[in-house]
């Protein structure tokens, strides 16, 4: 078992999962709970198969609640464009996946730049060690445990491993990151990525169905 992470544990509802014609009610069940955080899934049909919203609806929803932390994921062909629209919009940290074709450390920097925290993301099949180049300039790194594109997927359990190599290789450099898991995550999948040192938990179906909401983030926290 991983040590524990240095960070406190947070957990960010994904609103993706919430009724699309109402994200606005759906913030409101967020913010209605002991919840700091929120996810926010940005698509672009290209580098994943599915749209979700623009840097407009955030703002939207920033409007509607000004307390959460707005966690931003941008699942985009280039992320580089794009980054400064949604700083504007109001996130509080911008994550960009590292597989696309653009300059990723000075993205990084440019959202450091903006007063925004920043985070990387990696796919399921891209190994822990391609995050190492970025491992000092970031806030976040964020481990998706299922492909991204749709909700209601099933854990990959492959991933874990490299969670907690992250893990390590923050202890050993003295480093505050947190790590984030997104994908398939639910009260047995959650404890699993504690164990590998995981301190930042995201979740959409398995939170917005579920007939205790409450209940279901404590035990969350509690993994």
């Amino acid at each position: 078992m991983a040590t524990a992470s240095p960070n406190p544990l947070r957990f960010a509802p994904s609103i993706l999962a919430a009724d699309h014609a109402a994200l606005g009610e759906g913030l409101d069940i967020v913010g209605e709970l002991p919840i700091q955080w929120v996810h926010l899934d940005i698509m672009d049909g290209h580098f994943v198969p599915n749209f979700s919203f623009g840097p407009q609806t955030v703002a939207d929803l920033r409007k509607r609640n000004k307390d959460l932390f707005f966690d931003t994921h941008l699942m985009l062909d280039n992320p580089d464009k794009h980054i400064d629209a949604f700083i504007e919009a109001g996130s509080d940290l911008v994550s960009i996946h590292i597989e696309p074709d653009y300059d990723v450390d000075a993205t990084l920097e440019r959202i450091k730049a903006a007063g925004c925290q920043n985070g990387i993301v990696l796919n399921p099949a891209t190994p822990a060690e391609a995050a190492l180049p970025f491992i000092h300039k970031v806030d976040l790194i964020l481990i998706m445990s299922v492909w991204p594109g749709f909700g209601g997927q099933s854990f990959i359990e492959d991933t874990l491993p490299k969670m907690g190599l992250l893990h390590e290789w923050r202890e050993t450099r003295g480093l505050d990151f947190r790590l984030e898991v997104d994908g398939g995550i639910d009260l047995k999948t959650a404890p699993l990525c504690r164990e590998q040192g995981v301190d930042t938990f995201v979740a959409g179906t398995a939170f917005f169905k579920s007939p205790d909401r409450p209940a279901f983030v404590q035990a969350i926290e509690q993994a």
